[in-house]
């Protein structure tokens, strides 16, 4: 399948990533039964791209130990799922998989590139072509996803260059990357840098969507999807609640909440085809398996408005 037909250009595509960023830090995390149970009711509200998990060793994170029966449920569900392969060895367990998309990461920093990969950002542009080149010697089907961490500015190192990053999202297709995703890792940016990168990001890509993925640190996040919105991004990575965290950002909130962003694209003039209200069932599976951990939303809090047509079309 093409990548236009898997992330269409004239549609806003929300992946959710509550299932793997959100559960990266988790003090508890459900049950490969809850997770089912929590893919099976986003699926039910028109939710169709995932990231399942993670390829790393489930000794030391058992959360994802049940990635191959998350990738067997969200193939029953006909769902278009990803996994995060930050090595060769995850990339390796990737390929023998029906897995449809691997995510590598390569940082905009040397100094979070050492502290998250331990290799330098050369060696994990390197890591992009190696894992296409497997790709494409034994699984031609599936998407190389290349996500730029720490894209607005680093915890470690303080501002980002963006034309660096532009070097390294260009040296990443060049790769092999099918798509590549800048990430604001620990919500470092407001709306202008935001804006002013994507805008810079759709000069590069032309007719190849690219992603934005968006923590909410700062309270930034869906000001921060408006900006993106609004300067060409189309796919947009968000949790269920708002879970996830990042490591090098202690004490911080997680992803931006997966239902505000909903109610944004929509209330802008973008159809995602996922329904609201029926987002509330998945959200309860997963407050009910996760009860130690903090959820976030205002649509959850407030609920759409009523009797208005906030579904401004453009």
């Amino acid at each position: 399948m093409s990548l236009e037909a898997i992330y269409p250009a004239d549609w806003v595509t929300l992946r959710e990533v509550g299932l793997r960023d959100g559960l990266q830090l988790a003090k508890a995390f459900p049950s490969p039964e809850a997770k089912h149970a929590w893919l099976k009711a986003e699926a039910a509200a028109g939710v169709r791209h995932y990231e399942v998990g993670s390829f790393l060793p489930a000794a030391r994170f058992p959360q994802f130990a049940d990635i191959a029966q998350m990738i067997a449920a969200s193939e029953a569900l006909n769902l278009h799922s990803a996994g995060l392969t930050l090595n060769e060895r995850g990339a390796e367990a990737a390929l023998a998989t029906a897995i449809r998309e691997m995510v590598c990461v390569v940082s905009a920093t040397e100094e979070h590139s050492e502290a998250n990969m331990r290799r330098p950002r050369a060696a994990a542009v390197e890591l992009v072509g190696k894992v296409a080149a497997l790709r494409n010697a034994q699984a031609p089907e599936k998407l190389v996803n290349a996500g730029i961490a720490m894209a607005f500015g680093c915890s470690l190192s303080g501002d980002v260059d963006p034309a660096q990053v532009l070097r390294l999202a260009e040296s990443c297709l060049e790769a092999g990357a099918d798509i590549v995703g800048l990430a604001d890792t620990v919500g470092y940016a407001g709306p202008k840098a935001v804006g002013a990168l994507c805008a810079q990001m759709e000069k590069l890509c032309g007719n190849r969507p690219f992603i934005i993925h968006l923590h909410d640190t700062r309270g930034m996040g869906v000001a921060n999807a408006a900006a993106a919105l609004d300067n060409g991004a189309r796919v947009v990575d968000a949790s269920l609640g708002g879970l996830g965290g990042c490591p090098f950002a202690p004490g911080a909130t997680g992803n931006v909440v997966f239902e505000d962003v909903v109610f944004l694209a929509e209330s802008m003039g973008f159809p995602t085809g996922i329904d609201l209200e029926a987002l509330k069932a998945a959200r309860a599976i997963a407050e009910e398996a996760m009860p130690g951990e903090e959820f976030h939303g205002a649509l959850h809090r407030a609920g759409p408005p009523q009797n208005a047509t906030w579904q401004a079309r453009a």
